[in-house]
């Protein structure tokens, strides 16, 4: 006979092993520290590229009124300036980076382990139906 319990379980575990399984997995096999720290390089590389390439396009857009006051403008200035944008940019994305890391940590922990707790009803499900 059909156990119930058993088939919607089943389904479950199904379900989550053809979704979010895999991506899961690669997530939890890390420690929460180095996932995060992980993430946070990957994200200090990505968002300096981006940085770079928007401080050139700001340059680049006013170039001719750049370059006529470039002699007159306090150089150390300028770059302290934009130093410190930068800063402020890459503090700004840390800080996001690090709470959506942790998120997405936390949430794949938690299905991964529902998905072992539903393994285990899984297998004593199977031990009692064998001892019928």
């Amino acid at each position: 006979m059909v156990n119930e319990e058993r088939v919607k379980l089943m389904t479950r575990m199904a379900a989550y092993e053809e979704g979010d399984h895999k991506k899961n997995k690669n997530i939890v096999c890390f420690f929460r520290s180095d996932y995060i720290s992980l993430q946070l390089m990957k994200a200090f590389i990505a968002n300096s590229i981006a940085f770079g390439i928007l401080f050139g396009l700001y340059i680049l857009y006013d170039f001719e009124i750049f370059m006529k006051e470039i002699y007159q403008m306090d150089l150390f200035g300028f770059i302290k300036g934009v130093l410190i944008i930068y800063v402020i940019y890459i503090s700004l994305l840390s800080v996001i980076t690090y709470i959506v890391s942790l998120y997405r940590y936390n949430v794949a922990l938690q299905s991964t382990k529902l998905y072992y707790v539903n393994l285990k009803k899984l297998l004593r499900i199977y031990g009692e139906s064998e001892e019928e």
